[in-house]
């Protein structure tokens, strides 16, 4: 016999389970207790929507569910934050919540709360496990709803008393990875489609893929000679140097782009949805009917035909369907054969950094001493702001996992998704980008990186202020500038309080000397470093300053 707590971990072995994010609390001290000596690693966090952040984060790397438990109350209500980016970033994820004792329900009791009513809008199953002899059964069936079809985040709660309380173990064999595979028949008249073609072009996106399938459709793209473009924070899904790309369809899309899109006769949608960033607040496509021949492929059937109606829908995960199209050789030269080269100049163009504001010069700079040094596998993360324009249309991603940057446009998400992913992969280089409000959403996280050995470097970028919404003040308020001037720390001592290597630059020509010590800082100690960078407040974005707007 074991307690609920025992079993929930031995579950959580079973499912070879790596690591989990938590905060502690002492509505689940039997789980804490049991993972004492589980051989599972516990990143202890600072707070919970970091926690949830980083969860997701591992499930995007690592394409299994990220695991993350909290106590209950605001430690659920806290949580959110990450478990809102997993549903919007289709990210398989599990949060585990302490609960009240069961016999204690619907008093009102100490941090009680309807879970079902609180994240049922956002997670894809909510459950309370009301005893501990089904504890491997529900932990499964989370395990399998949030890994299948369309990933995301599913929420578990755990009664004091069901944690507590005995039971037998229940075997659980070793848990496989399952797949929707397209019918041949559809793959077929994909093919058709295209071989009637004359201006065609296929959009990336979504979860659901692995670097073997993106070598597969990097191969049929080549074969094909067909223009490749990625979806919003999915710019990892191609080689953005190859031949055949035309760069990402997102905030500040390259206009040239845009009008593929719209000339686009033929227009395949792989594992992404098109959401309102994409499809340029849903006026990219028509809708219901795009006047484009739509294939639309995706792991889940209710996403189908759910704002656009596809020519031909195909119910498949990406890994599947490029399995499926590995196979296929071309019988013709495509008329379009010229495309492929012609939207891969429009994008090194666009993607130029000589195509900057005068002003921007310390963000220029780093991005091009970035570009220069470090290795092509580093994994770049961000949250929101300005500030990730220029990561979107300057920095060339080459390598698939190098991309930890929430759709759903999360601030703070930058530190904790550069955790998770140096924890998951140690020998890579990992950059956290942010902005000096979207990292103080989450900057004591940064004590978590330190705990936990997590060597990431942090490009803190300075302007003093929430620079998105002041640029949406000064164009639509013009000389009413309201909540969005920030008082902030000397981030260089802050993050040195926590003994980690910290600098501050002040301008451009210091970035390369500063940069070359973190990553020493790094490599030596294993823990985290900060680069607080102090850019020009003028810059709003890579091309729009604020100087301009006040004297248009």
């Amino acid at each position: 016999m074991k307690s609920g707590g025992e079993l929930v971990v031995d579950a959580l072995n079973k499912f070879g389970v790596e690591r989990v994010f938590c905060v502690p609390g002492e509505s689940y001290l039997p789980v804490l207790d049991a993972l004492f000596d589980s051989g599972i690693e516990t990143t202890i966090c600072r707070q919970e929507g970091g926690a949830a952040m980083m969860a997701e984060a591992w499930g995007k790397t690592r394409g299994v569910p990220g695991v993350c438990f909290v106590t209950r109350g605001p430690g659920a209500t806290n949580a959110s934050a990450g478990l809102h980016i997993a549903a919007q970033d289709s990210s398989p994820m599990i949060l585990f919540v302490g609960q009240i004792a069961s016999t204690s329900r619907h008093r009102e009791a100490f941090q009680e709360l309807d879970y079902q009513r609180f994240f049922g809008g956002m997670a894809k199953w909510v459950a309370e496990i009301d005893r501990a002899d089904r504890i491997a059964e529900m932990v499964s069936r989370a395990w399998h709803v949030a890994s299948s079809g369309r990933p995301g985040p599913v929420v578990v709660v755990l009664p004091e008393d069901t944690l507590t309380d005995k039971a037998e173990e229940t075997p659980l064999s070793p848990w496989q990875q399952t797949q929707c595979w397209p019918g041949d028949i559809e793959v077929q008249r994909f093919l058709k489609m295209l071989s009637t073609a004359k201006k065609p072009l296929a959009i990336l996106g979504g979860s659901c893929w692995s670097e073997k399938a993106v070598l597969q459709f990097t191969r049929f793209a080549e074969r094909f000679e067909l223009p490749v473009a990625c979806s919003f924070r999915r710019q990892n899904l191609f080689d953005n140097l190859h031949d055949n790309y035309a760069g990402d369809i997102g905030l500040g899309c390259n206009p040239a782009l845009l009008q593929r899109v719209r000339e686009a006769d033929v227009l395949l949608l792989l594992g992404g949805r098109f959401a309102e960033i994409p499809s340029q607040d849903y006026t990219l496509l028509k809708i219901p009917e795009p006047d484009q021949q739509l294939v639309h492929v995706y792991p889940q059937a209710e996403e189908l035909g759910k704002v656009y109606k596809p020519t031909l829908s195909i119910l498949a995960s990406p890994i599947a369907f490029c399995e499926m199209l590995d196979r296929e050789t071309p019988e013709y030269r495509p008329t379009w054969s010229a495309a492929a080269g012609d939207a891969h100049r429009q994008y090194l163009d666009w993607s130029s950094l000589d195509k900057t504001l005068p002003v921007a010069k310390t963000m220029r700079a780093v991005m091009q001493h970035l570009q220069e040094t470090v290795p092509v596998d580093t994994i770049i993360c961000n949250g929101a702001g300005n500030y990730t324009g220029w990561i979107h249309r300057y920095w060339r991603y080459r390598t698939f996992g190098s991309q930890l940057a929430a759709t759903s446009g999360s601030m703070g998400y930058g530190l904790p998704a550069a955790i998770a992913g140096k924890l998951a992969n140690p020998e890579k280089t990992v950059l956290a980008f942010a902005g000096d409000g979207c990292f103080q959403m989450t900057m004591q996280e940064f004590g978590t990186a330190v705990q936990a050995g997590a060597g990431v470097i942090v490009l803190l970028l300075d302007n003093g202020m929430y620079g998105t919404i002041r640029m949406h003040q000064e164009l639509h308020y013009p000389g009413r500038v309201s909540a969005t001037d920030l008082v902030n720390p000397d981030f260089s001592v802050l993050a040195g309080s926590y003994g980690a290597f910290a600098v501050t630059v002040n301008n451009p020509n210091e970035f390369p000397d500063a940069m070359a010590a973190a990553r020493a800082a790094t490599a030596e100690s294993g823990c985290p470093a900060l680069i607080h960078i102090k850019i020009e407040a003028d810059a709003l974005t890579p091309t729009l300053s604020l100087s301009s707007i006040n004297s248009a």
